[in-house]
């Protein structure tokens, strides 16, 4: 009633204006779980992490190593260094950018550029401190939800994304093959057998990613005949079972659907592709930006060859960031080419590859894009237009668009007075009106 009182008369009749207010979709309880869930990985993950680190500094002190240790690093290049790092700055870069091609397609499409890069960033974060990457796709799906789009399209997003990044791995070590075969084979004989058989497991597991694709119901009655022999036999509890039957029955469907969506545009799926070689070539080639800073010769297209390898070795490791498989992998693959340096350069490598990702994803991870703000596909449609029109010499306005919005000329705008001048017409135009004034009350 006070608030009625103090009311101003003037607003009682005042009409109602329903107001819209834009809002993102809720996220699920589930996604929330999966999120925190990934968290409690890490925290386990920092714990192993911190035995491995006192493990190899135990190594260094009983093998004799520590002097020979500090002498290297002590005459690193930083030069090569930062520019390994810049280097795989980019990786971030065209991850994000891989994400947003997924997407550029569709104008009404919730997800921003901020969401994306605290989706590549949760992602290059998961990735490296959760077993077998297992945190990396919850927490992805998790911030995609957040920003606006439903469980079933996230995670058919990610899962899109996910298929043409491994896809793209195999990709990578097969040209990788075809150039520097003989090279693993000359250098390492008979071993070079271990890196095929890594390079056939990766075909093999995007073959089965694809067949799922491509042949969703096959994959449900396969997987629902495997649930309910794995419940019968008391082998799968029937909470667990009730979530594992909803996902078969619901995802799979789902995947397959974005899956076949997304290939039916074959430029954006090849651009893509492209994209996420350049990815995997900015993670690959850390090692020679490394060979470099100590003063070694390096061949750049057998570091990125090696490189590979290796990462098909840490992909093989079911533990957080291939612990234990990427350090032997490195020393076998890259032990003849530091020679002497190789524990620091081991050190240096793995910082760059795997702790300083890690520090740089945290801040992003909890970006968000404006909610409301215009989709990416409008964004750049608004781009393209303006780049065109300046090709083509034709003036446009910044408000200017083909939908028909606000169009400013600029010509317009430098004939406008300043505002020293509207000042002193306005202190003219006072004195007059006072002047008149003053002239009708004498009369």
């Amino acid at each position: 009633m006070a608030s009625e009182q103090n009311r101003p008369q003037g607003h009682k009749g005042a009409k109602k204006v329903p107001l819209k207010v834009s809002a993102v979709r809720g996220v699920t309880a589930e996604d929330r779980a999966a999120d925190k869930k990934s968290m409690g990985q890490v925290r386990t993950t920092i714990v192993f992490l911190a035995v491995v680190v006192i493990a190899y500094a135990l190594y260094l002190v009983f093998t004799g190593q520590v002097d020979e240790f500090v002498s290297s690093l002590s005459g690193v290049d930083a030069g090569w260094i930062v520019a390994g790092v810049v280097c795989f700055l980019f990786y971030y870069v065209f991850g994000v950018l891989a994400y947003a091609l997924s997407i550029i397609g569709d104008p009404d499409c919730p997800v921003g550029l901020r969401d994306l890069m605290s989706v590549e960033a949760s992602g290059v974060f998961f990735m490296r401190m959760t077993p077998n990457s297992a945190g990396a796709p919850p927490a992805q799906i998790y911030r995609l939800t957040r920003a606006g789009l439903s469980v079933g399209a996230a995670s058919a997003l990610n899962f899109t994304r996910t298929l043409l990044y491994e896809a793209g791995e195999g990709i990578f070590s097969a040209i990788m093959l075809v150039f520097c075969g003989s090279y693993f084979y000359e250098t390492f004989g008979d071993v070079t057998l271990i890196g095929i058989l890594l390079f056939g497991f990766k075909v093999l597991q995007v073959g089965g990613i694809l067949f799922l694709c491509l042949f969703p119901r096959p994959v449900m009655v396969l997987g629902n005949w495997a649930l309910r022999f794995a419940n019968r036999r008391g082998w799968l509890k029937d909470e667990k079972y009730e979530k594992a039957y909803a996902f078969v029955n619901t995802q799979v469907m789902e995947f397959s659907r974005a899956f076949k969506s997304s290939a039916s545009n074959v430029a954006e799926m090849c651009a893509t592709m492209v994209v996420s070689l350049l990815q995997l070539g900015c993670m690959y080639a850390l090692p020679y930006f490394v060979l470099r800073s100590f003063g070694e010769p390096a061949d750049f297209l057998v570091c990125l060859a090696s490189g590979s390898m290796v990462e098909l070795l840490i992909n093989a490791v079911p533990l957080p960031g291939g612990t234990g498989g990427a350090e032997v992998g490195f020393s076998y693959l890259f032990g003849g080419m530091f020679g002497a340096y190789l524990p620091a350069g081991l050190v240096i490598w793995r910082a760059i590859e795997y702790l300083l990702p890690v520090i740089i994803a945290v801040p992003c991870m909890g970006m968000r894009s404006v909610a409301g703000g215009a989709s990416l596909n409008r964004r750049w449609n608004r781009f393209w237009g303006r780049a065109k029109a300046f090709v083509h010499g034709e003036k446009r306005g910044r408000g200017s668009t083909r939908g028909g919005g606000i169009t400013v000329n600029p010509k317009a705008v430098r004939r406008a007075p300043t505002a020293p001048s509207s000042v002193e017409e306005r202190i003219a135009a006072g004195k007059k009106a006072a002047a008149e004034r003053g002239k009708g009350s004498k009369k």
